[in-house]
């Protein structure tokens, strides 16, 4: 079984969460707060953590960077819709995913399978097979020892900070990337421009991996959030 924390500071939403994922094959142990995560945390990691960032003694953003500081175990966060300001937080502070109530319980579980799958994929050796490095999702083929990528077996070019900001993209692939993270990674900490500099790169990528650039299937915004490059 699949060892989940979760973490809800309400009773009758934890209990008919602890059922749903215990029915799914979770062994699910729950916190009401932020403190006793951080002790459940500490005293067995789980598998994967579902964190409502509104919760007491700790906050949930806080729980998520005490959690990054020794671990990367997925975690999902559960947030109400008009929590965007704690969403971009706790995307920055390392959490994985988010989920916004009320939620469908069919999301909510394929997206802990998602969090699951990504998470294994990456802690087995990415040489194992194929060519090492070389990073493939949903149809986008990325080399970076040798800088080339290829769009369903076509190779297309890209300059050097487009094929670095899809490179980021598709390395966390699933996973929302938000605008600071993304200008950090791919323009540096001292980057004090236009942050719509983002925004031109983002198109140009997009007229080169997507058929349709203007509706866009691979990389994907997430308004008031950042930009994820989509699993198949």
């Amino acid at each position: 079984m699949t060892d989940l924390l979760l973490v809800e500071d309400d009773e009758t939403q934890r209990e008919a969460l602890t059922f749903l994922l215990g029915r799914e094959g979770y062994e699910v142990r729950g916190a009401p707060d932020g403190a006793a995560a951080l002790a459940e945390f500490k005293a067995r990691e789980p598998e994967l953590i579902l964190l409502d960032l509104m919760i007491p003694s700790v906050p949930g953003t806080e729980v998520c960077r005490r959690v990054r500081l020794s671990s990367d175990v997925p975690i999902i966060m559960l947030t109400a819709k008009s929590d965007e300001a704690d969403i971009v937080l706790g995307l920055e502070l390392g959490a994985d995913d988010y989920v916004t109530k009320p939620y469908s319980t069919l999301e909510l579980l394929a997206r802990c399978r998602r969090a699951l799958r990504r998470h294994r994929a990456t802690a087995l050796d990415s040489g194992s097979s194929g060519e090492a490095g070389v990073i493939e999702v949903n149809g986008v083929r990325l080399d970076p020892e040798r800088h080339r990528v290829w769009v369903e077996d076509q190779e297309v070019t890209l300059p050097l900070r487009e094929f670095s900001l899809l490179e980021q993209l598709m390395t966390h692939a699933g996973r929302v990337l938000t605008r600071s993270q993304l200008l950090e990674r791919v323009w540096g900490a001292d980057f004090f421009g236009d942050t719509k500099t983002l925004d031109v790169h983002v198109r140009r990528v997009r007229s080169r991996i997507e058929a349709d650039p203007a509706n866009p299937i691979r990389l994907v915004t997430l308004r008031g959030l950042g930009y994820r490059f989509e699993e198949p």
